[in-house]
């Protein structure tokens, strides 16, 4: 009983600019792959929460979409998502890199701070300065605002988590397990299966096509001969993009296939048979519509 009455719960909002590292710390913290990564910003689309549980606490993680100005509908769309998803958390952690606070970072902080609940400053990448400057630079932002912690840490290198951990505890309160102990994710498997597909795509296609992609599954829900039939599309905005994402001779399709298919086995932990095809879906980014069929509706920001 002593222990149900420790015992800390409650929602955790991941905000910053694009590529600070938000998705490779919450994948850290549950400690396993619920959200994409790469270098290129604007990674992340959807809010995808990640669940972290331990013996006394269970954090549910809200990775959003970095917060940027927005020039399409899908970018609108990205933008509202991260702030719509600071309304009903718990706590808000705040991403930035090591170095002097941005504009992007500023306009951030200024909507930050009409929330009533703790703020933390997460410091990402410490891994990437010397020692020397880091209380410095805490002391620069903490000019800049009240923040509840200020917290170094490295989501690559696994440092400072346990501090971030044990300031979670310190600050959420007291409430229920919401979801199973084993649960890592709110998302469907669809959902992260075509997540894992687009993540191979932003990886071995050039800088162009990447944003103009998006992934649907179509099927996932049949098994022959022992192996998981999944069957995908994958959407570009060109025919030139098209050519690109297939390849001469079908070979860029077949590696983005080969790499998804291993990542998805890993993350399902059975046999795959996955099929993709490419389809041209002309500027699907400003068509709510196409939006809405393919996992993206505003209503859902409500």
């Amino acid at each position: 009983m002593e222990q149900e009455k420790d015992f800390k719960s409650g929602f955790v909002a991941l905000v910053g600019r694009p590529n600070v590292g938000k998705s490779t710390l919450m994948n850290r913290l549950v400690g396993e792959k619920v959200a994409i990564t790469s270098n290129k910003p604007q990674t992340t689309r959807n809010r995808i929460s990640g669940i972290y549980t331990g013996d006394d606490m269970q954090v549910v993680f809200v990775d959003t979409p970095g917060i940027f100005k927005p020039h399409s509908k899908l970018d609108d769309y990205m933008d509202k998502a991260s702030l719509s998803s600071l309304k009903d958390v718990d706590l808000v952690m705040f991403m930035v890199e090591p170095e002097e606070m941005g504009k992007g970072d500023q306009f951030i902080l200024e909507q930050l701070k009409q929330l009533e609940v703790p703020v933390f400053l997460v410091i990402n990448k410490v891994d990437q300065i010397h020692p020397d400057k880091l209380l410095p630079l805490i002391d620069s932002y903490r000019k800049l605002n009240n923040f509840s912690d200020y917290l170094p840490v490295s989501a690559t290198e696994g440092i400072g988590i346990p501090d971030l951990l044990a300031a979670l505890h310190k600050y959420l309160p007291a409430g229920p397990q919401y979801y199973a102990s084993n649960q890592i994710t709110d998302r469907p498997e669809y959902f992260v299966v075509a997540e894992l597909i687009r993540e191979q795509i932003l990886q071995l296609t050039s800088q162009e096509v990447p944003h103009a992609t998006a992934v649907a599954v179509d099927r996932m829900n049949q098994r022959i001969k022992g192996k998981l039939q999944i069957e995908a599309t994958i959407y570009v905005e060109r025919d030139g993009q098209k050519g690109i994402i297939i390849g001469k001779g079908g070979k860029m399709l077949k590696q983005i296939g080969i790499n998804s298919r291993r990542a998805i086995e890993d993350l399902l932990g059975e046999k795959v048979n996955l099929r993709l095809w490419v389809k041209v879906q002309h500027n699907w980014r400003s068509d709510p519509s196409f939006l809405k069929l393919i996992g993206y509706d505003k209503r859902d920001l409500s």
